[in-house]
């Protein structure tokens, strides 16, 4: 426990990777079974110098809490039904906002229980069915996702399982999850 805070989140040097464990920290706070979370990422300082009130009322007072640090601004509910990358290919970000993140959950199997998937399941237009497939499998593992990215492109992801649902067991890496990265990535394409 040394390396943990008094809030819990494990310490991490890199600004995103730090955004991305409070992000997932904060998800863990409400429980499994949630809906999926969009966030701007907006930089600290610039938010401190061009809204001061805001960052007085978000408690970032102290210019020592604004050096190099990412601020997550949770977004509107995201729409339920659509799917996902439709919904970001709709979203484009005003200058002020670094980069974006997003916390969803997901069922996963562990790659000898993918490579065992039906080819009927594998073909285009099953979806709905490998869904299916994959919530009845015995080895699917609940999963929680927070990927984050920045407008040049750099990434970050954390996973949780819930079956080891601690902030020491969380995963971190650039590539865990490269799909949502690369759709949250296009949401800064022009």
């Amino acid at each position: 426990m040394d390396n943990l805070p008094t809030d819990g989140t494990p310490l991490a040097s890199d600004p995103l990777t730090r955004a991305v464990l409070e992000l997932d920290e904060y998800a863990a706070g409400l429980g499994w079974d949630q809906p999926s979370r969009l966030f701007a990422l907006v930089d600290t300082a610039r938010l401190r110098e061009e809204e001061p009130e805001l960052a007085g009322q978000l408690g970032f007072d102290d210019a020592a809490q604004a050096n190099a640090s990412l601020t997550p601004v949770e977004q509107d509910e995201l729409p339920t039904g659509a799917p996902l990358d439709e919904f970001l290919a709709t979203i484009a970000w005003p200058e002020a906002v670094a980069g974006c993140a997003m916390t969803v959950e997901r069922l996963m199997l562990p790659q000898s229980a993918e490579e065992s998937v039906p080819e009927e399941l594998q073909r285009e237009g099953a979806e709905e069915k490998l869904t299916e497939w994959v919530a009845e499998h015995p080895e699917r593992q609940e999963v929680r996702l927070t990927v984050a990215v920045l407008r040049d492109g750099t990434r970050e992801s954390a996973l949780r399982l819930r079956a080891q649902d601690s902030a020491t067991e969380v995963l971190t890496g650039a590539g865990l999850v490269p799909g949502l990265a690369d759709a949250l990535a296009a949401t800064f394409e022009e």
